[in-house]
Parts: structure tokens; C-alpha cells; sequence
């Protein structure tokens, strides 16, 4: 499963945005690959960095995108995971999952953090999907910075999980960069599952766009703040002597023997 991860500038404006995330789409379909995610929010831009609020976003211009995604996806036979804001009943801050001659699919975030809790309410559904034979796993931003979440997809047996964020600075600080970096190591290597993640760059990038094995190892990572599409493939193995250990553990300590 060839994996692609596009990190850009995310901003207010949705027709911008959606126009480089098609292009990016076009460039990993060149590039043969079956899967690319986009970070949090891509489509919408994020409040109220890029928009004041989430109400201040026109959420009827999504049903358009969707449709133009959808259509690329249809035609490179490439599964999309996108976020942006999103109305159902309430605002909510939602990955859309796009798969060739699929229904759309979708996760919205739960864990709401400080901008997020003012913006959307939480989402209540468990982010797993199947793409291309794999069960995959899906988690928004602050999601990272909690085991729980990735303690429920290990238990569903996920053979990949994938994690969106919009986690920008306003100063060229490396230190929010290297901490979320260090939660996804954990969370790959806890849970024997490796991980993809993607992030926005602007003003600063805090967050990487790397993918990482099962034993926490970062095997490709993009160069932080600069616009890039980043690729890995991926084929699921047997794990190792040292992640059997730490599977047969949390099996242990999680009543799954």
C-alpha cells in the first residue's frame, strides 16, 4: 500500500485549499499511490486562525467539494482522507474518508482542546475503516496526546492508524514540535501499530508529517515548514521478537488473552 502525506498551508479560503489538495491528489496518483491524507481541517481552514469561528464557515460549499474529490478518487483509484469543518445538526471537525466508488465515509474528532471546545462539539463514532484490505484507524490532532484513543484501535486490531493535525505555532519554537512528535513514537510503539501522520506548516509547523513502524522507529519524515508530499509504502509484516513482547503485555494488562 503505497502511503502519501501532503503538508501545506492551510488557510480561510476553501477554493484555494481545494485546489492544492486536488493538485496533490493528481501528483500522488502519478506516483501510484493507493492512499494520501490531508491535515486537520484542509478544506476549511481552522478556527480561528484561518476563519473567526466555525459558524463563520460555509459549510454548503463542502457537498462541491466532496463531489470533486470524489470524482478524482473514482478516476485514480486513490482513497482520500481529508478534514475540514463540517455541519451535522452542530458544528463538528471532521476527516473525510473519500474511497474509489464508495460512500463517504467520516470521523469527527472528540478529544476538544482550548479553540476546539468554542468551535465544534464532540464527535461520537470510533474512526475505523477498511482501505484497501487494511483496517485503518483514524485520529484528529489532540487525540495524539492521549493513549486512550489509540488503546480503543489496538483492542479493534488496527493494522494501521493515521493522524491528522493543525497544530501551528506563531513562533519558530521547536519544543510543541519534538513533544508531539515523541506522543506519536509512543502511541506507535505501544501499540505495536504503525502510524502516518500528517500536519499543517503555517505560521510554524508543531506537529511532523512522518510515517513511523511498529517499534516507534520514524521511518520517513518531511522537512518541517516547507510544502511537501511525502511518501512510504507500506506492506503489513510479522512483527518482530521485541514488539511480540510488548503485544503479548498489552493483551495482559488489557484483558484481551
Amino acid at each position: 500500500m503505497r502511503l502519501a502525506a501532503y503538508q501545506f498551508d492551510v488557510t480561510g479560503d476553501v477554493k484555494k485549499n481545494t485546489e492544492k489538495i486536488k493538485t496533490a491528489i493528481e501528483k500522488a496518483a502519478a506516483e501510484n499511490a493507493d492512499f494520501i491524507a490531508f491535515p486537520e481541517c484542509a478544506i476549511s481552514g481552522y478556527p480561528p486562525t484561518d476563519l473567526p469561528t466555525s459558524k463563520d464557515f460555509d459549510y454548503t460549499a463542502i457537498p462541491e467539494v466532496l463531489k470533486e474529490l470524489q470524482e478524482l478518487s473514482d478516476a485514480h483509484k486513490i482513497t482520500i482522507l481529508v478534514g475540514s469543518i463540517a455541519f451535522d445538526e452542530k458544528y463538528v471537525n471532521r476527516a473525510f474518508l473519500i474511497a474509489p466508488k464508495r460512500d463517504i465515509r467520516h470521523y469527527d474528532k472528540r478529544a476538544l482542546y482550548g479553540w476546539d471546545s468554542e468551535n465544534f462539539a464532540r464527535g461520537n463514532t470510533d474512526g475505523i475503516f477498511e482501505i484497501c484490505g487494511l483496517k485503518v484507524g483514524v485520529r484528529i490532532c489532540f487525540e495524539a496526546r492521549f493513549p486512550e484513543y489509540f488503546r480503543e484501535l489496538y483492542k479493534e486490531k488496527t493494522d494501521l492508524n493515521v493522524v491528522i493535525f493543525y497544530a501551528v505555532s506563531d513562533k519558530d519554537e521547536t519544543d510543541k514540535y519534538n513533544v508531539l512528535r515523541s506522543h506519536l513514537i509512543s502511541r506507535a510503539a505501544e501499540n505495536v501499530t504503525p502510524i502516518l501522520a500528517v500536519d499543517a506548516i503555517t505560521p510554524f509547523q508543531s506537529a511532523p508529517t512522518c510515517f513511523i513502524n511498529a517499534s516507534g522507529k520514524v521511518l520517513a519524515e518531511a522537512k518541517r515548514n516547507s510544502e511537501e508530499l511525502l511518501f512510504y509504502d507500506f506492506e503489513k509484516s510479522e512483527l518482530n521478537f521485541g514488539e511480540i513482547g510488548r503485544k503479548r503485555e498489552s493483551d495482559y494488562l488489557l484483558g484481551l488473552e
